[in-house]
């Protein structure tokens, strides 16, 4: 597997348009996305940084992985994601490297991308994102 870059810092927030004023009123940068990702349960919003994205992540379920982030731990940094060339492919390099992955398989995320996590268990504690266009 190579990582080709930084792909974006997930944020994990309680309520989307208080974060987004705080990103542009606050750090000057300009929210250029904002979607919801169905079947995660969360609503996003995009934030560049050079070459680096923001992305802030907002339950729209209690059930959301991220509801239950922000009950555990409160708001802030909830993963990391590198950029590879094929999600599927890096996902089972990590794997048989010993890394205990979330996703065996990629799935669809937002922007497009096809994502895949690792256990933070075996990260370090990082929970950390795999993806690709």
């Amino acid at each position: 597997m190579e990582i080709k870059h930084i792909e974006h810092i997930g944020i994990a927030v309680a309520n989307l348009d208080e974060a987004i004023q705080y990103w542009e009123n606050v750090m000057g940068l300009k929210c250029y996305n904002i979607e919801e990702v169905k079947d995660q349960k969360v609503k996003t919003a995009f934030f560049k940084v050079g070459e680096v994205k923001i992305e802030l992540l907002e339950p729209t379920s209690p059930e959301s992985t991220i509801a239950s982030f922000i009950e555990k731990k409160g708001q802030g940094v909830h993963h990391i994601a590198f950029a590879v060339e094929n999600t599927d492919e890096a996902l089972a390099d990590v794997e048989a490297a010993g890394v205990k992955l979330i996703d065996k398989q990629s799935r669809n995320g937002a922007e497009g991308l096809k994502i895949g996590f690792l256990h933070p268990k075996t990260t370090m504690g990082v929970l950390t994102e795999l993806c690709c266009k």
